[in-house]
């Protein structure tokens, strides 16, 4: 194990992709090891993404490049300053409900924070709200693209685990509504501070928004919806979703939708080639360590520190906030859970709850400065320079601290929900 892990850190450190460092590794030690032959590499690659939960994830990657072209998103926005932007500080509590409602069709945090840049933070500006006020909200208001489902990160988690997509997206709903409530207190206490400008009430005008955003809104209704009412599968869910905007950029824009459909196609298949090949690269590794019985030699050597449950969490998030710093969620889940999970488990601790943890963790640390990649999006998208958006940042990292610390302590905020559904199916 020393030898595989000495290879990953070298290709690590030479700068080498989180899949080439995890295969490129794992392949030396199969063709190195006399036991195994090099078409063991090629097998577990291959095994690994040959699986029909997989497919959830090109369809929700592809749902939310279709609807990002639509022009939804800046509807999403407008429905929601309609509700809210009359109270004082409105249009940033507006950018949370739209984070909200976004997040429950693309499901990826550092798509949510740019197109929250491009759209929210000059908005913003205009109405009066410090620079770094306004980069800070949209910075964490991405995050909770991670809990709210669809999300990519709990897909992931559910598939390298073997556990339950969809209770990993009921649990993911408390956690990410206390995120959003949290984020909304430290808006009060700063609109109240700066004295921050209310806009005006219409009746007129929230009708209108209303109509214009209301596909965009039933568009989780419907695919989310089928999802828990076991009509659909999360696979089921996805091509759904997938369906939905094109029908729906069809109808609206007819051909503006199609002359960006091919570019937006492929920039979706880009993005879920570059997934899948780290997540085959997860299953050689997940397999040399399987066949090894490493995980079990690393249960036995936490079980001979002592550590608790609590103890193993705690030691665990704080190597998944520094972690998350530096890299991406995908890439978080790639390199700890074939090795964590099994761990886990002979402690006793739940599943899914253990994901929620590893969701919040990594959506922590998308915003901890200095190299949170959240930061980099919101700076790249406004222009804003990294250390103001820290500034902003940090005042809701701090809150989102406690949400992570509450769910750490009260596992039941995670499981109460997941659970609930299934005692109300069975019985």
């Amino acid at each position: 194990m020393g030898a595989l892990g000495s290879g990953l850190i070298v290709l690590l450190a030479l700068g080498a992709p989180i899949g080439v460092a995890l295969g490129g590794a794992a392949v030396a030690f199969i063709l190195y090891d006399p036991v195994l032959s090099a078409n063991t590499a090629f097998r577990a690659f291959f095994s690994f993404v040959n699986k029909y939960t997989l497919m959830a994830i090109p369809f929700f990657i592809y749902a939310g490049f279709l609807m990002e072209r639509t022009g939804l998103i800046s509807k999403l926005f407008k429905f929601a300053d309609a509700i809210i932007g009359w109270l004082p500080g409105g249009f940033a509590y507006a950018t949370l409900i739209a984070a909200v409602l976004f997040g429950a069709i693309s499901g990826s945090s550092t798509a949510m924070a740019a197109a929250m840049g491009v759209i929210a933070y000059p908005e913003m500006i205009r109405r009066g709200y410090p620079v770094w006020m306004a980069a800070g909200v949209i910075a964490c208001g991405g995050g909770i693209a991670i809990l709210i489902p669809p999300s990519i990160t709990l897909i992931l988690f559910g598939i390298i685990t073997e556990e339950s997509i969809v209770k990993l997206f009921f649990a993911g709903f408390v956690p990410g509504i206390l995120l959003a409530i949290s984020d909304a207190v430290i808006i009060v206490f700063i609109a109240w501070k700066l004295k921050l400008p209310a806009g005006e009430f219409s009746f007129g005008n929230l009708w209108h928004s209303t109509v214009e955003a209301l596909p965009a809104i039933l568009m989780p209704v419907f695919v989310l919806g089928g999802l828990y009412g076991g009509v659909f599968t999360p696979t089921e869910a996805g091509a759904a979703s997938c369906a939905y905007a094109l029908i729906y950029g069809l109808a609206a824009r007819r051909g503006a939708f199609l002359r960006e459909l091919l570019p937006t196609t492929m920039r979706a298949a880009n993005l879920t080639a570059i997934v899948f090949f780290l997540l085959g690269c997860v299953g050689v590794f997940q397999f040399l360590l399987a066949n090894k019985g490493w995980p079990q030699e690393v249960a036995s050597w936490v079980g001979a520190q002592g550590l608790s449950a609590m103890g193993f969490l705690i030691v665990l998030l704080a190597v998944l906030l520094v972690l998350s710093m530096f890299l991406t969620g995908v890439a978080i889940l790639a390199l700890t859970v074939p090795i964590i999970y099994p761990v886990s488990l002979t402690l006793g601790i739940d599943p899914i709850h253990l994901g929620i943890l590893f969701a919040l963790a990594v959506e922590m640390g998308g915003v901890i400065p200095p190299v949170g990649l959240n930061l980099f999006a919101v700076s790249g998208t406004t222009g804003v320079p990294v250390t103001r958006v820290m500034k902003g940042a940090i005042p809701f990292l701090c809150t989102d601290g406690i949400v992570l610390v509450l769910v750490l302590l009260f596992p039941i905020l995670a499981l109460w929900l997941p659970n609930s559904i299934v005692q109300s199916v069975f019985n």
